[in-house]
């Protein structure tokens, strides 16, 4: 990608010398977004947000707001999250230098296969 980069620009220099304006801007200026978040932190937000949006504790936040300081549910549900993602963020390093990452992602698996045929056995009905 460097080099992509250092090509784009070089050709740019050379138009500038021989008197062609590029009304295109460098590349580095037009992802200036990518550039300021890493693929990572976008990767992150959307997997939080979409995983959080319609869930449980957002409704149980929503009834709170209804009932309480609006922005005050906001800034402890905020904080609360930031830690609770924190915690799983720090124990997930901590696990995979550990564990490798397939043996991680086998027994989350095998996890949730077991919880399918658990919910398969009993009915919500029966205790």
């Amino acid at each position: 990608m460097e080099a992509a980069h250092e090509e784009i620009n070089k050709a740019n220099e050379d138009d500038v010398e021989k008197g062609v304006v590029n009304s295109t801007p460098p590349i580095r200026r037009r992802i200036w977004l990518l550039r300021l978040l890493p693929a990572v932190v976008l990767q992150a937000f959307t997997l939080t947000f979409l995983a959080e949006w319609g869930d449980r504790s957002q409704f149980a936040t929503i009834i709170l707001a209804a009932r309480e300081d609006p922005y005050g549910v906001t800034i402890g549900g905020t904080i609360g999250h930031a830690l609770c993602t924190a915690l799983a963020v720090i124990g997930g390093q901590l696990i995979a230098q550990k564990i490798s990452v397939k043996n991680v992602t086998l027994l989350g698996g095998l996890v949730f296969l077991l919880f399918s045929f658990t919910a398969l056995l009993h009915s919500p009905d029966s205790e």
